[in-house]
């Protein structure tokens, strides 16, 4: 190993490789490292499909998993199953930084809402919304004219606030200036500003507003759904930012065991021990798993991955597709996620689909907690469960060097993860993520 280096990153998931990768271009000198011997983390894409029976402790002969499921290297089974929203922050690194070059993308089917033990689509046009039974005609109306404030609306521009306050009123109090029924503000805070819970009802409104223009700015540039996802499973963009990195003179190693994290006397970061040797560093980024003494737990995540050989129904068929139940349907505190892809996005092998249900863990039976999730699917093949732990930093790392990217959480999107990812490179660096800057250096670069 190298022994002087900017910044040593622990760990191979997303968040790690989209820092190590900006990093990299920012003309830091880079050493990454993780003791597995595969990229993605927790945020892995496994293939073959044995990889996955492998990992729950459920080894099936090949010859076997074939019979059942098809050719196994035509799967790749996300373990952290998330849609990534087509105007969002992530698109705009994964544009600023050049790695769509080596990924493909295809817009998630439909967007779904459950209200009442029943599914509904989420409108994605006008027409839709005038045929959607999820409101009556004039409450249709009404959500119309909702939807053109929002469209007009401006955070910076109080001629737009149409006389309400961002900073001041509540959400609540917007839909009641609508004259919104219960059932429509669900579906606006759930499924299309994808709020977790109600409580962003008594904030002030200016936030969510923001959230739901995103939403139909990503909308609107599609058609189906808001929603995109790479070919071929989640895996590929820590790789894409892998390869990044390494054009910009990163060293990657993987299953390299790390064997300790030395400090100085003061508890400052000084470099990394792997098998004897010790690489110095100024900065050590890296997942959580690697500092256990540096984070506290803060919640848990059910996930359930299940293998269908159908869509799941009453979704049109669809071959991909997103189902959120928001949590007072189902007298929970956190709103229950469903994500549906298959063969079309070159997750499953021919005929096949997964379908993936999480949740942020409320009871001491989390499995039980995915119930109504589970039950809009149909016959389960095989299901995968698991409960992860939420953990964040203690501290900004500002003394230690040592910074510390939180779990990803039960959310099937990543607008929050992105939000971390920016936090962590201000921190690192003094400068806020720069999107522009970012495509910038690389065009000078090139």
């Amino acid at each position: 190993m190298d022994d002087e280096y900017d910044v040593i990153v622990l760990g191979t998931g997303l968040k790690e490789c989209i820092l190590s990768g900006a990093l990299s271009v920012a003309g830091k000198k880079v050493l990454h490292m993780d003791s597995q011997k595969f990229y993605g983390g927790e945020t892995a894409s496994l293939t073959p499909l044995s990889q996955l029976f492998d990992k729950f402790n459920r080894s099936m002969p090949k010859e076997e998993i074939e019979k059942r499921f098809g050719r196994e290297r035509d799967w790749n089974v996300d373990l952290v199953p998330k849609f990534i929203m087509a105007g969002g922050n992530l698109v705009k690194i994964l544009i600023g930084s050049g790695v769509t070059r080596y990924l493909e993308f295809k817009s998630i089917g439909g967007s779904y809402v459950y209200r009442g033990n029943k599914i509904y689509k989420v409108p994605c046009d006008e027409k839709e919304a005038l045929n959607s039974s999820l409101m009556g005609l004039l409450e249709k109306r009404r959500f119309r004219n909702f939807l053109l404030w929002v469209q007009d609306f401006k955070i910076e521009d109080p001629k737009t606030w149409k006389g309400i306050d961002p900073q001041k009123n509540t959400m609540t109090e917007v839909y009641q200036k609508f004259g919104l029924d219960a059932n429509t503000a669900d579906f606006v805070g759930h499924a299309m500003a994808l709020e977790i819970n109600d409580s962003y009802k008594d904030q002030p409104f200016g936030q969510t507003v923001e959230k739901i223009k995103l939403y139909n700015e990503s909308l609107s540039r599609y058609g189906k759904s808001p929603y995109l996802y790479p070919l071929y499973g989640l895996g590929e963009i820590p790789q894409g930012f892998a390869r990044l990195s390494a054009i910009y003179g990163g060293t990657y190693m993987l299953d390299k065991p790390i064997e300790a994290i030395v400090y100085d006397d003061e508890g400052v970061v000084k470099g990394v021990t792997s098998q004897g040797e010790t690489a110095r560093a100024k900065i050590v980024l890296g997942d959580s798993s690697y500092f256990p003494d540096k984070v506290k737990k803060v919640g848990q995540v059910v996930r359930c991955i299940c293998l269908l050989n159908h869509p799941i129904p009453n979704t049109a068929d669809a071959p991909s597709c997103q189902i959120i139940i928001p949590q007072n349907q189902v007298n929970r505190k956190h709103d229950i996620y469903v994500a549906c892809v298959s063969y079309d996005n070159f997750a499953a092998a021919k005929g096949f689909f997964i379908a993936s249900v999480m949740t942020t863990v409320e009871t001491s039976n989390p499995e039980a907690e995915l119930k109504p999730g589970l039950n809009l699917l149909g016959p389960i093949m095989e299901k995968f469960v698991s409960v992860s732990d939420l953990n964040e930093p203690i501290d900004d790392g500002s003394k230690s060097k040592v910074f510390i990217p939180k779990s990803c959480d039960a959310l099937s999107h990543f607008n929050k993860d992105c939000q971390d990812i920016e936090d962590l490179y201000e921190r690192i660096t003094g400068e806020p993520f720069d999107f522009s800057k970012l495509q910038t250096q690389i065009e000078t670069h090139e």
